[in-house]
């Protein structure tokens, strides 16, 4: 998760001090899709998809989408 929280701040032009998964859900693709929300402040959170290629590929996570304004009983859903 920490390897993509700086991606995901340029792409909202926000800092966050928290940014703690809460949940996650995973897709097997050619690699592995990851549904993952995010608590980005004391009431508001974010869905992230962060994909991981293969291991053959050697590439580190990287965010693919998202979508803020969540709250903490939105379900994870694929997006």
């Amino acid at each position: 998760l920490s390897q993509v929280k700086p991606q995901f701040e340029s792409w909202v032009n926000e800092k966050y001090g928290i940014f703690q998964a809460i949940v996650y859900r995973t897709q097997v693709v050619a690699g592995i899709n990851y549904f993952i929300k995010v608590q980005v402040s004391d009431s508001i959170y974010a869905h992230l998809r962060v994909f991981q290629g293969l291991p053959s590929e050697n590439q580190g996570p990287s965010l693919v989408s998202y979508e803020t304004g969540k709250t903490r009983d939105d379900p994870l859903t694929y997006f």
